[in-house]
């Protein structure tokens, strides 16, 4: 995919496109009005990767347009990180330039960043890192406050520690959540909380127990789980269920069960097919699914996930695929219809669209 042009001037034309080709997309299946959820049109990226360019005794940051593949483009700045990435890229690079024992074949530099303040940084390099990388990795970590992992071949050196804690209030709510480095996170944390928001909004008032596939970290599940008698949540991620467990521990979240399965799995195990030694201890039985909530990856759901959909009272379903999501839908319009839609911006000049739906059985 090209590199973006980031014009404010032009955001609020670009959205809108992209909001006309959303409708038009569903416009077969009588879509609601889309609730359209925009970015702020400049730092909002709590996430960005960027190749190391040497040359000489410099160090820059570059990207690569696909259009162009060997030809680095130098990154002076990049107007869509978070203000804290904004920040500490300048002072990185010249900490790093100075310092032959940090700048030595380094490959990569991966910032993640909360909207509360926290900052990690990630260096990868195409060497052995040793006493002299680590005792300099420490200096650097300290001048810059924040956590620092250094990677190469088979290592892993962490100063600090290899996640943050992302805080911020969501319906008078103080929600706490474990990002761990390398894991998926929501890369614009304002959409996220828009998300979140416009979910709990639709899941108010349907009651009943709570099926969540994909669930991630618990990103979701953590503002979804109060509207629930009960949840049980799913998600194949080692890493991302350690943290889910930490989220829900952390904002005293009890009503949730977390069992490590894909989707094809728990469809299985629910419709009475197949038997996991994971579930021995979940009374399936005894839960009063009312609604499936999934954010399933581009590819969107499977077969065996849509049949397991259609029985489903309420569906609300996240995509990052509007054309999948599509595809979805289609197969389920003779079993439900679209009570509420929304779109959201997580993805500025760009033509991606995170796009909401709650599904309700005719």
């Amino acid at each position: 995919m090209p590199l973006p042009s980031i014009d404010p001037d032009s955001y609020a034309a670009q959205l809108s496109a992209k909001v006309a080709q959303f409708k038009s997309t569903f416009a077969p299946f009588t879509l609601p009005e889309p609730v359209v959820h925009p970015s702020a049109p400049l730092n909002y990226r709590l996430r960005a990767e960027f190749r190391m360019w040497h040359q000489n005794e410099r160090v820059d940051y570059a990207m690569f347009d696909s259009a162009d593949p060997k030809r680095p483009i130098v990154i002076e700045h990049f107007a869509a990180a978070s203000e804290s990435i904004s920040a500490a890229m300048p002072r990185l690079r010249e900490l790093l330039a100075a310092n032959e024992a940090l700048k030595a074949r380094l490959f990569q530099v991966n910032f993640l960043a909360t909207l509360s303040g926290e900052l990690l940084i990630t260096l990868i390099y195409h060497r052995l890192l040793d006493e002299h990388w680590e005792m300099a990795a420490k200096d650097l970590a300290a001048e810059l406050n924040v956590q620092l992992i250094g990677r190469s071949r088979k290592q892993k050196i962490i100063i600090g520690r290899d996640w943050l804690l992302e805080e911020f209030e969501l319906n008078q709510r103080q929600l706490r959540y474990q990002q761990v480095e390398g894991s998926f996170t929501q890369p614009n944390g304002n959409v996220n909380r828009q998300m979140l928001g416009w979910a709990c909004q639709q899941a108010a008032g349907l009651g009943g127990d709570l099926l969540e596939l994909y669930c991630g970290n618990g990103n979701f599940t953590v503002a979804l789980a109060p509207s629930f008698d009960r949840v049980l949540a799913t998600e194949v991620s080692k890493s991302s269920v350690q943290a889910a467990h930490y989220n829900l521990a952390a904002n005293g979240i009890d009503n949730v069960t977390m069992v490590r399965m894909s989707s094809n799995e728990i469809s299985g195990a629910l419709a009475g097919t197949r038997e996991f030694n994971r579930m021995k201890d979940v009374d399936l039985a005894g839960y009063r699914f009312s609604t499936l909530f999934v954010d399933p990856p581009r590819s969107g759901l499977d077969a065996p996930t849509i049949e397991l959909a259609s029985s489903f009272k309420h569906i609300l379903y996240i995509s990052c695929n509007p054309q999948t999501l599509q595809e979805n839908v289609a197969a389920l319009q003779d079993t439900h219809t679209i009570s509420a839609s929304a779109v959201f911006d997580q993805f500025p000049y760009t033509h991606h669209l995170e796009c909401g739906l709650l599904l309700t059985r005719r």
